[in-house]
């Protein structure tokens, strides 16, 4: 684990935060930190306040939430870039989510009390704000549809599709993570998951471990049901 404070941070760490006025960036720069860490570490547990505002930088950062029973789903996984949950921050409620490394990982750390400040007096920092939230919810949305209008087989081809998007590779694509996180982020219980990747080897795919090899994707794209509403193309 290391952490840096400025001056060493450059402006660019703020890019999350759009085309803000340098001396905003100064401002939210002055006590701010650039944190790297290990894969396992967890930033801050769900039901804890919020301390800091988590810019990610490089890596990511995994959402899970936990229910009375103690069983723990992967929510969202943040990208380089974003923010993670800024609306507990700008609200100073406690998290809904803890939120967990999985790979050695770099945020940009801003003081909370700092960040909601420059949210009530720079009218930029607050358009930004704006900017972000509605794009978290836009985001969360889709995973609902995504969730509660779609089959199993729809959900699992859809997200081989994103990933084959994502990784610019049209004829195969690699599993980001273990399986049993990708299920729960898609709503299903590693079985389930395993099961459907099976079935789909007859609409297009193969597995190989962790790599899926993509042989008709129009065949998969069918299954799918690709939605411009839904999936992010």
């Amino acid at each position: 684990m290391d952490s840096t404070r400025s001056p060493d941070i450059a402006l660019n760490d703020l890019r999350a935060l759009g085309p803000l006025p340098i001396a905003a960036k100064q401002r939210l720069l002055r006590k701010a930190v650039r944190h790297a860490v290990a894969a396992g570490t967890v930033l801050f547990e769900q039901g804890s306040m919020p301390t800091f505002q988590h810019i990610v930088l490089a890596g990511s950062a995994h959402l899970f939430a936990r229910g009375g029973d103690q069983r723990e789903v992967l929510i969202e996984v943040v990208q380089p870039g974003d923010l993670v949950i800024p609306a507990a921050v700008v609200t100073n409620s406690p998290y809904l989510m803890q939120a967990r490394v999985l790979e050695p990982s770099r945020f940009l750390l801003i003081e909370a009390e700092t960040f909601r400040a420059a949210i009530r007096q720079e009218p930029a920092v607050a358009q930004a704000m704006i900017a972000s939230l509605a794009g978290q919810f836009r985001r969360m949305v889709r995973q609902i549809k995504n969730l509660k209008l779609r089959s199993s087989a729809e959900r699992v081809a859809g997200y081989i599709l994103a990933l084959s998007r994502a990784q610019k590779r049209p004829d195969r694509v690699v599993l980001p993570y273990e399986k049993n996180l990708i299920a729960s982020e898609l709503g299903m219980t590693r079985e389930n998951f395993s099961r459907t990747l099976g079935a789909l080897q007859s609409d297009g795919i193969s597995v190989q471990g962790d790599t899926i090899l993509i042989r008709d994707a129009e065949r998969l794209a069918a299954v799918s049901g690709i939605d411009p509403l839904v999936d992010e193309m």
